[in-house]
Order: structure tokens, then sequence, then C-alpha cells
């Protein structure tokens, strides 16, 4: 079947990589995750990935307990890193090609981030992991996903969660939420869906990067997403 997207922008959150326990880093999830971007190699995707850092350390958490902020989001940003390096394990575990970029240079452990380099390596079907945020502090991973999507011309973003989708409200303590199957930037942000924060669906909105959330852990979703197949929920003009 062809493919409806080429380029893709995987947005995962640090909770995810957390598995149950939502903290730390769960063997079983990256594998689930490694196997699931393994089936996208048949249809020669080019795939970018950016991971956020919640289950190690999240920024706002330590500013609301008298941490600085801009510390505690540099702390944040070296637990992305962390998490990006345990995707690049776990990928080439199964023989996928697979390079991290930081934001913040490192060079002992990953490429510093170069847009032109990341594409390269997305067109010969390596996997980009972008770690360490934007690199600037007050910015969220949500925020660096839309970016690095816009930089490397993705043509769709994935947001990768555990419900199916975006509903009109929490799905867990209302039964009577239905779930959206299109929805607009404007309506996202008029009504402050939880979906991203405003800033990464405002440059979404000015770069006509279509949001995909879905439910990474039913089995094919993503394949299916890529294919243009209805899943989760679609956020569009």
């Amino acid at each position: 079947m062809k493919l409806k997207y080429k380029r893709v922008l995987l947005k995962l959150s640090g909770e995810f990589i957390g598995g149950k326990q939502k903290f730390g880093i769960d063997q079983e999830t990256l594998q689930m995750l490694a196997e699931e971007i393994k089936k996208l190699k048949k249809h020669k995707v080019e795939l970018g990935i950016v991971v956020g850092g919640g289950n190690i350390f999240r920024g706002m958490a330590g500013s609301t307990g008298g941490m600085d902020r801009a510390t505690g989001d540099y702390m944040g940003m070296l637990a992305t890193v962390i998490n990006a390096l345990a995707i690049q394990d776990a990928l080439e575990k199964v023989g996928i090609f697979c390079r991290v970029q930081t934001a913040i240079e490192m060079f002992a452990i990953a490429e510093p981030y170069i847009r032109r380099r990341a594409i390269r390596h997305m067109e010969k079907g390596r996997v980009v992991v972008f770690a360490g945020g934007t690199g600037n502090p007050y910015f969220t991973t949500d925020t660096t996903a839309a970016l690095r999507a816009a930089e490397v011309g993705a043509d769709v973003i994935l947001k990768a969660t555990k419900v199916d989708g975006i509903y009109t409200d929490d799905p867990v303590k209302n039964k009577a939420a239905r779930r959206y199957k299109r929805v607009s930037y404007m309506q996202i942000l008029k009504k402050r869906l939880k979906v991203m924060d405003s800033t990464a669906v405002s440059l979404c909105m000015d770069n006509e990067i279509p949001i995909i959330v879905l439910d990474l852990t039913k089995n094919g979703n993503i394949e299916k997403a890529l294919l243009g197949k209805p899943v989760g929920t679609v956020v569009e003009k």
C-alpha cells in the first residue's frame, strides 16, 4: 500500500518510556516500540523521534519545589538524552540503524544537532532521535517536536500516547466524553484541549504540519496512521 506520509516525526513522552510505572526506563516498552518501528522498514519511512524526560526528571516539578526554573529545565533536557540513548539501544538490537542528536553538545555520547546531517541520516534510512529539547529552558519537548518537524520537513507529527485520540473530556473520569476524529488547530487552542502546548500547536498550524494523536500500545497503529487509515485523532486546518 502507498504511504500517505513519507517523513515522520514521532513524539514520545518520558512517561511512555517509563511503562506502567511511568518512572525509570521500562525494557518491555522499549522492545515494543522497537518492534513497531521495525514494521515501518518495509515502507522505507524516514523517521525522527523526539522524546521527553518526565520519567526521570521534569523541570516544572523542580521549579514548584523551589528549584530555579532554568536549572530544572536543563536537568530535564539531560533526562531526554538518557531516554534517547535507551531508544537507540533498543532499535539497534532489532537491526535498525539509529543516531542520537542533541541540542546540547556532548560529543562523547551523541552527535550535535545539525539540521542537514539529520535530514541526510533520515534519507539513508536511519532513525534520528532528537534529544536535549531545543537546548533552551522554558520550552517543552512538544515544542521541540514541532520545531524539529518543521526544520526537517516532516509530513506529519505522530503524538504517541496511551489513549486512542483526543477527547472532549478526560475519558477515564468522564465516561460520557467523546473522541474527536478530526479537530482543527484553532479548536485545540480555543478549547484548551490537552494535546500539545500552545506554542507547539501554533508552530504546527503556521507550518501546516498535521498531528495524529494515537495509542502506541495498540499493535500496528503507527503503520496504519502512515498508510492513511483511520487511527486516533487527526489535527489539521
